[in-house]
């Protein structure tokens, strides 16, 4: 057993020291705590509390629930402000296991007897594991929330020359007034686990006792190496300072896409485009528009194309005409109007034929105007080569004047609009002149004397913007050719 005295006289000596001790630890905490506000519980796994306490020694079975708040016959309250403290680490799973010591004096009896010359000095250690009941048991209580708490574990006191080891059992409930800094308060009922007889006064009831204390709680201990203010566990960038919201990784140009996620990190920009800009507007993100400031087709590169040949107006020598890439984009002219362009006409400056080359060449003139004036008779049925009802007799006419002129060669040249893709008419022109030609050969039309070409939408003669025009451009020319 310790001898009493000799305990006493251990505290009361080192009672300066430890006085000056809480005064320096509690500045520091101070410090820390204000230095530490973004710290998160599971990062911060350490709690120090420190503060005072009261001793209940009327903490039996047999006493009326009343009496444990008694505070004026029962409660022994500490006459140190620092009495007190506990430290405590977060193991897992709302578990944390903790120490702690406290000091007393009791004159206060389980009698309820105030015994004025009889003071007797209390001190124990304890361990106690302790789960946090937040998750299961939240309290809200004037705005605050509050932290419920239980724990369980053994301690050993010393009362007076006596001591022995007792089982304690405690509840409690932390509030947090930031990340740092809080309050406990604790209820502890500790049972002797020896003969109570052994103890210094018989007038101590059978049990054991009660414990309340009061205290300034601390937690400290995460790691936060870029200084962001979230804790390297849960930080995904932990050494590139960033923002809660993204798991503190950073969004330098602050459009709310991160950085990881953000194809411009360095320009804001709209999510649907990943982060980047689309200055145009055109629908076509900064990063992948090769004309970022002017609105084009995605085909295109994010370039206009004003006149829709295919080539960007930046190239286009001629962009408000189309006119094929071999141009740069300009019409080949034709200055002959004979369907022969400049380039490929050997006579450019008077009609001809394309069989000749541009030259003109054959049947008469009144004869050939009879040919085109009947050829504009020639129709099929929509978006295909089947002539319609009244075509037969228009192709025995122009056959009965072909005929006059066994020698010469004609070809049949097939031309659409340009409603449909170019492809498409393409096809579509050099099958009409195609049935065309299968018509005359099968009317006495020798097959050697005819050839045929289609033209798709590449040569209108008329507008393409109305009806009247489009119907002008969906024909079938027969030329003489030598």
């Amino acid at each position: 057993m310790v001898n009493s005295v000799f305990l006493r006289k251990i505290l009361n000596s080192k009672y300066i020291i430890m006085k000056k001790f809480y005064s320096l630890f509690l500045t520091t905490m101070l410090v820390f705590g204000l230095t530490n506000l973004n710290a998160q519980d599971k990062n911060n796994p350490w709690q120090f509390s420190f503060g005072t306490n009261a001793i209940d020694v009327e903490a039996d079975t047999n006493t009326q629930f009343a009496d444990f708040f008694d505070v004026d016959e029962n409660w022994n309250t500490a006459k140190s402000p620092i009495s007190m403290f506990t430290i405590s680490k977060y193991v897992g799973d709302n578990l944390s296991f903790g120490v702690g010591a406290s000091f007393n004096s009791i004159s206060k009896y389980a009698t309820g007897l105030e015994l004025a010359d009889v003071t007797n000095d209390y001190f124990n250690v304890d361990a106690m594991l302790k789960y946090d009941l937040s998750d299961v048991l939240p309290i809200r209580v004037l705005g605050m929330d509050f932290e419920p708490f239980v724990g369980v574990g053994p301690g050993w006191t010393w009362f007076d020359d006596q001591d022995g080891l007792t089982g304690n059992l405690s509840i409690g409930v932390n509030h947090w007034f930031n990340d740092v800094f809080g309050f406990t308060l604790m209820s502890e009922y500790r049972h002797n686990m020896d003969d109570l007889q052994r103890w210094a006064t018989p007038v101590l009831d059978e049990g054991g006792t009660m414990r309340w204390s009061a205290m300034l709680s601390v937690k400290f201990g995460g790691t936060d190496t870029d200084g962001d203010g979230i804790y390297d566990d849960h930080d995904i960038c932990p050494e590139v300072p960033g923002l809660e919201e993204f798991d503190g990784c950073p969004d330098t140009d602050s459009d709310g896409i991160q950085d990881s996620e953000d194809d411009c990190p360095m320009v804001a920009g709209l999510a649907e485009y990943n982060g980047c800009p689309d200055t145009d507007g055109d629908g076509i993100a900064d990063n992948k528009d090769r004309c970022p400031k002017v609105a084009g087709l995605a085909n295109m590169g994010g370039c206009p194309d004003t006149d829709g040949d295919g080539i960007t107006d930046g190239k286009d020598a001629c962009p408000n005409v189309s006119g094929p890439r071999g141009n740069r984009g300009c019409p080949w002219p034709d200055s002959d109007g004979d369907s022969v362009v400049d380039k490929d006409d050997n006579c450019p400056e008077v009609p001809g034929t394309v069989a000749n080359n541009g030259c003109p060449e054959g049947p008469s003139e009144a004869d050939m105007a009879k040919i085109t004036e009947l050829s504009r008779g020639i129709q099929f049925a929509f978006g295909s080569s089947v002539f319609t009802e009244g075509t037969p007799p228009v192709m025995d006419a122009i056959v009965s004047i072909i005929l006059k002129y066994p020698d010469a060669n004609f070809s049949v040249q097939g031309h659409t609009d340009s409603i449909g893709t170019k492809g498409f008419n393409q096809s579509l022109s050099e099958k009409r002149a195609s049935a065309v030609v299968d018509y005359l050969s099968s009317n006495n039309v020798s097959a050697d004397r005819l050839s045929m070409v289609g033209f798709g939408e590449n040569n209108p003669i008329d507008t393409n913007v109305n009806a009247n025009g489009r119907t002008n451009n969906r024909r079938v020319e027969i030329l003489f050719v030598k």
